[in-house]
This record gives structure tokens, C-alpha cells and sequence, in this order.
């Protein structure tokens, strides 16, 4: 587990809500896949668009029962029949997606973590929001649960907007670009911010 005491101590001074929020929810528990490679940290992402997790896992966990319980491959998901991955519960947007990210990553447009260990987040953003089906968000999630990049701000993410809301007692959710300017003084821990205001306890 990351040492993130650095990251809290600098956030519970930002003021006593801060504060309290983190002596409430405890000591941040944000975990990142170090092993995972861009590419499968996208398809993943894919997946996860606009479902629940449960839904999603399910899934995921059909896909892979295709490919004897391991991550296919850009060839072999290149290879696999429409038909078959709609059956799985893909939609055909997100099947489209899914071949698009595979047959970027053949080309280099999807780096290898190697090569995005070396990018910046705003030139990986700008990359890969070329692909069909990968917004922002889904890039800023790679750059956080892949990457372990830890100044990465989801701005247009719901549960942040609304974790800040219940933190500040607000009317109504902030929107993106008032989350970005009130961000600013989570820098450069908006990853574990984002994650502190997921756990927002809610009323």
C-alpha cells in the first residue's frame, strides 16, 4: 500500500472540513494496478462506462470466459466475432470502442506503459481522446488507477461534484469548471482529493 500521510497532512490543512473529513473516513486506502498496461486499463474502462460495477463485472467476467480467464490480447480481441462480445452485454458503441483501442494499440497511438510512464497527463489526454468512445475521464481513470499518477482532477466526474457538495453542505453540485478552480488548492494531490471526496459520508 502507498504511503499517501503526505498527501492527507496536506490536504486536512487546506481547512476544518478537510480536516474532519479526513480524521472521518481515515487513512486513504487508494490503490493502483502497477502491472496494468494502458491498453487493458482502457478496455476495462470501456466496460465500466455508464453501468454499475456490478453490471460491468459481469460483463468483463463473460468477455474474459472467452479467453480461458485472461486479458485478451489487441490481436485475439481484433480476432473475436461482434456477435460474440455482444453477447457478453457490450453495446455495439462499446464494441466499437473496444476494437478501435485494440487496433490503436497495434499502431502506438495507445502507448505502452513504458512510453506513457514518459508522457505527460495533458499529452496523454490529447492522444487518446482521438479514440472513438475515450473521453476525458476515462483517460484521467488510467492515469489514476494505472499510472498512480496522484495530481489528476476528474473534474466532470459526478461522485467528486457531489462528494464536494456534501463537504461544503452546498445547495447543488458545483460544475466542472468551478470543481477545476477550486482544485487548484489540491494540487498536487487532486488523485487523493478526488478519492477523499468519493468517501464522502453521505446525509
Amino acid at each position: 500500500m502507498p504511503d499517501y500521510q503526505a498527501a492527507t497532512d496536506f490536504l486536512a490543512n487546506i481547512d476544518t472540513d478537510w480536516a474532519q473529513l479526513i480524521a472521518t473516513v481515515g487513512p486513504c486506502t487508494f490503490q493502483t494496478k502497477l502491472t496494468r498496461e494502458p491498453y487493458e486499463a482502457l478496455m476495462r474502462a470501456v466496460a465500466y462506462q455508464q453501468l454499475h460495477a456490478k453490471a460491468a463485472d459481469a460483463i468483463l467476467g463473460r468477455m474474459l470466459s472467452l479467453y480461458d480467464q485472461q486479458f485478451p490480447s489487441p490481436q485475439q480481441l481484433l480476432a473475436t466475432n461482434f456477435e460474440t462480445l455482444r453477447a457478453c452485454g457490450f453495446s455495439t458503441k462499446k464494441i466499437e470502442s473496444l476494437y478501435g483501442v485494440a487496433a490503436a494499440t497495434l499502431t502506438g497511438l495507445v502507448p505502452s506503459r513504458v512510453d506513457a510512464e514518459r508522457m505527460t497527463d495533458d499529452a496523454l489526454i490529447a492522444q487518446l481522446v482521438s479514440l472513438k468512445g475515450i473521453g476525458r475521464w476515462t483517460v484521467e481513470m488510467m492515469l489514476m488507477f494505472t499510472l498512480a499518477r496522484t495530481d489528476v482532477l476528474p473534474a466532470d466526474d459526478l461522485g467528486v461534484a457531489e462528494g464536494y457538495m456534501r463537504l461544503k453542505k452546498l445547495a447543488s453540485p458545483p460544475k466542472p469548471k468551478k470543481i477545476r478552480e477550486i482544485g487548484e488548492l489540491w494540487s498536487p494531490y487532486r488523485s487523493i482529493a478526488t478519492w477523499y471526496l468519493w468517501h464522502v459520508p453521505k446525509l
